[in-house]
């Protein structure tokens, strides 16, 4: 497990390079849930969603060599863009590996950046895909198993802390992929706010977290959600030991409840969100009605790249 230490090296080594985003009360969002609710608003960070830390602290960690042999990539579609912005920011080249049933917007925005693409017909084959160009020698940004990129994940926690009043929240909720956000976000919470509960949520269909929980380890899980940026086909050892260590529990939503949760974020806090962001709204509730309603939530507003009509379609 990484320390704070490490979430801290992350924050210097990626400062003045990303947004500081905002954290923000949202008086909307307070008024539906009947509780004080703040925003972290990662939807407003460079490539729209928090994946950007994660790949910049990672390929600023990178030797020259293993720069110059080009980095590989997997992804559900946000990691994916951000490793290939951040690659064209540092003249690098970047090969993403993704499932043909990603976000069209996030195909586009990889391709866009000048990096290659390889499109598999599942998640678990873009996976096995991606292993397949490792061992030609190409770098790995994995999107959640390495320690690096769960630091710069992390420094969301450090900025949450940093930016709320004490007291400002009591629980914390965070989408889960891979584990890689919650896992930076539970470790700089639990050195700077170590009183502050934080739960995860996943959606039915992409629950590789709670699976990994109720197994004593990390397992391959069938997809069938829409979410596809939640779509891991497993965690990862690390991130799985990180969350039975510091999150006090998961949170499973139906695919239906995120799609609603797109269209409360965008009329109650005026925030256009991804399914795989408001999946936090419906798990709220269920986190109310555990600890009780004086609780004060913090929530992860992870990213904002959805695309209208596909909302609309869900």
């Amino acid at each position: 497990m990484i320390e704070i230490g490490a979430v801290e090296a992350a924050a210097r080594l990626i400062e003045g390079r990303l947004v500081r985003t905002p954290t923000v009360s949202s008086p909307g969002l307070s008024d539906l849930l009947g509780a004080q609710v703040t925003a972290k608003l990662e939807l407003l960070q460079r490539t729209g969603s928090f994946k950007a830390r994660g790949a910049l602290a990672k390929l600023l960690s990178l030797s020259p060599a293993e720069l110059a042999v080009g980095v590989l990539a997997v992804s559900g579609g946000n990691h994916g863009v951000a490793v290939a912005e951040t690659a064209r920011l540092l003249d690098v080249k970047a090969t993403v590996c993704m499932a043909r049933t990603a976000p069209a917007r996030s195909i586009a925005a990889v391709q866009a950046a000048g990096a290659s693409i390889q499109l598999a017909d599942t998640m678990d084959e873009a996976f096995a895909l991606m292993e397949r160009l490792r061992a030609e020698g190409q770098t790995l940004v994995h999107p959640f198993d390495d320690p690096v990129v769960i630091a710069g994940q992390g420094t969301v926690g450090l900025e949450l802390d940093q930016d709320a009043a004490p007291g400002a929240f009591t629980d914390v909720l965070v989408s889960i992929g891979g584990g890689g956000l919650i896992s930076g976000i539970a470790v700089a919470l639990q050195a700077r706010r170590p009183d502050v509960r934080v739960w995860g949520v996943e959606t039915a269909g992409a629950e590789s977290m709670s699976r990994a929980l109720a197994a004593g380890g990390p397992v391959p899980v069938p997809l069938t959600s829409i979410v596809t940026t939640l779509s891991a086909p497993s965690v990862a050892r690390i991130t799985y030991e990180h969350v039975a260590a510091l999150v006090e529990d998961v949170i499973v939503v139906s695919d239906a409840e995120a799609v609603q949760g797109v269209r409360d974020m965008a009329h109650h806090a005026k925030l256009w969100t991804e399914p795989a962001t408001a999946c936090v709204l419906p798990a709220a509730r269920r986190v109310l009605e555990r600890v009780g309603p004086d609780a004060r939530l913090a929530l992860i507003a992870c990213g904002g790249n959805a695309d209208l009509n596909e909302v609309l379609r869900a």
